[in-house]
């Protein structure tokens, strides 16, 4: 039997952990969510939850992969009380994971030709006044051009994987986030040098009661909760096979608040980049890909040195997008070569066609297959992928990890406190139990059912209520896991 592979280094573990943490939604999304809510007020109210919501979902995951030494394919079946049927969750979260790189590639593509493009001066202002807006629509509207940057980013992420765990991901991925973190904090001393800047420092950081309130406390505390929960990417044992490759030296919950503190400095300090410089250009924060692809080429190409600063930004967002990939890459070869018993080279070759086929919807969605609006008018393929990863699967899956390991049925509480403290480092409160087996996913039940709401609300009440059901079933099989039985003796 071959012998499991470890980290090399326990700094190794924490920025590959953290390199899957931090996504693109770090930087689309943060900034812009905290500015509109409040500033400084809504990022007291996102470390609460981030402590109390995505810290202990990141440590059960961490732990069900350590106990078991194996990815979510046959972790749950190692672990689990014979008879039970917590081991068919690996369909659900091998599933989440093929999903999420269906269209998650593609999106790593567009950061890879936009970092091009700025290297090589090709982002400049054009004559008409929404040139950035057109350069974006006509990069979707290619097909070549798609297909070409999303196989580039497949080719890349899995050729790290080729290399092994040690030599491939952690070496390279240990390079890609320190480069990462040192090309932040140079552009953000360069904002901050902006003339205008301090105006959008106020409207990140300085705490506003005035737009918390405008906004209502009930909308800024779900937001708080949903984005502390979402930003750790639990859910689908993307972090659990990082745990299956980690050593007992040190106990669990040390190593996920190290990761949790690395995601949030990240995102922070997005923030630091993007919401002054475009305040210093009187240009509006946006929120999603707009940002990104419209909005910041325009302030780069009215700033001096824009060019530079242009292609540090979407460098950085290369080696953002591309850690989360090989993340997600190594648990999909990972569960492969252990359902198959395949060797990691045949993994890594099977998976990359399987991958590149499976990306050619997304892909496709925006010019050729763009007729198809599978979430109602002016919907894409990639919205109805992104709906079913991020709206379904991650917080399903997050509530089964939890449920997994503190109900009596499945690993059970002391079961799993005895591994994650095992070792030296901060110890895990037993103290907390009550609220791990109960409130917790009373919690995640809340925030994926008010995510439904939020999603489908504007649709008209037969729609509405339809997708509110499905929900609500989704929700319902999802606790039958824990409380069902399997057949087998």
């Amino acid at each position: 039997m071959q012998e499991r592979e470890n980290f090399g280094s326990r700094l190794g573990f924490i920025l590959v952990s953290a390199g899957c943490a931090v996504g693109l939604g770090n930087v689309w999304k943060f900034p812009y969510i905290c500015g509109e809510n409040g500033g400084a007020a809504f990022i007291l109210i996102y470390l609460v939850f981030l402590v109390i919501l995505g810290l202990p979902i990141l440590i059960c995951e961490f732990a069900v992969g350590r106990g078991s030494r194996k990815s979510i394919s046959y972790a749950m079946e190692e672990l689990e009380p014979a008879g039970t049927c917590w081991h068919r969750y690996k369909w659900f979260g091998i599933a989440g994971n093929y999903l999420l790189m269906m269209f998650y590639t593609m999106v790593g593509g567009w950061m890879i030709y936009y970092a091009y493009r700025m290297i090589s001066g090709q982002m400049s202002a054009g004559a008409e006044e929404n040139w950035s807006a057109a350069a974006f629509n006509q990069m979707l509207s290619s097909p070549r051009t798609m297909i070409f940057w999303t196989l580039v980013t497949i080719l890349l992420a899995f050729g790290i994987c080729s290399f092994g765990l040690e030599k491939g991901v952690e070496k390279i991925t240990k390079v890609m986030m320190g480069l990462l973190i040192c090309l932040m904090l140079a552009m953000a001393v360069r904002t901050l040098t902006l003339e205008d800047a301090r105006e959008g420092v106020a409207f990140y950081l300085v705490p506003d009661l005035n737009r918390l309130q405008e906004r209502g406390i009930g909308n800024v505390v779900f937001a708080a909760m949903s984005h502390a929960f979402f930003t750790l990417s639990v859910g689908i044992g993307a972090m659990e096979i990082f745990g299956s490759y980690l050593k007992k030296e040190r106990r669990l919950t040390g190593e996920a608040v190290w990761i949790v503190c690395l995601d949030t400095l990240i995102a922070l300090v997005a923030g630091l980049i993007i919401i002054p410089a475009c305040f210093a250009y009187n240009e509006a924060p946006d929120s999603g890909p707009s940002l990104l692809f419209i909005t910041l080429p325009k302030v780069f190409s009215n700033m001096e040195g824009g060019r530079l600063f242009g292609s540090c930004f979407f460098i950085f967002m290369v080696f953002a997008a591309l850690s989360t990939i090989v993340a997600v890459f190594e648990n999909i070869v990972a569960i492969t070569s252990e359902l198959g018993k395949w060797t990691r080279k045949k993994a890594v070759a099977v998976n990359l066609i399987g991958i590149t086929v499976l990306s050619m919807p997304a892909v496709l969605g925006y010019n050729l297959l763009s007729h198809i609006a599978p979430m109602g008018a002016g919907s894409t393929i990639m919205d109805l992928e992104d709906f079913l990863v991020s709206y379904n699967i991650l917080p399903l899956g997050s509530l089964l990890f939890v449920m997994f390991c503190t109900w009596s049925n499945g690993w059970g509480f002391e079961r799993f406190t005895k591994e994650v403290n095992e070792g030296r480092g901060m110890r895990f409160p037993k103290g907390i139990r009550l609220y791990m087996t109960w409130l917790l996913p009373a919690i995640i039940a809340f925030v994926y059912l008010k995510g439904y709401y939020d999603m489908f609300k504007g649709y008209e009440t037969k729609a509405f209520l339809f997708w509110m059901g499905i929900g609500v079933l989704l929700l319902a099989m999802t606790f039958s896991f824990g409380l069902g039985k399997s057949k087998k003796k």
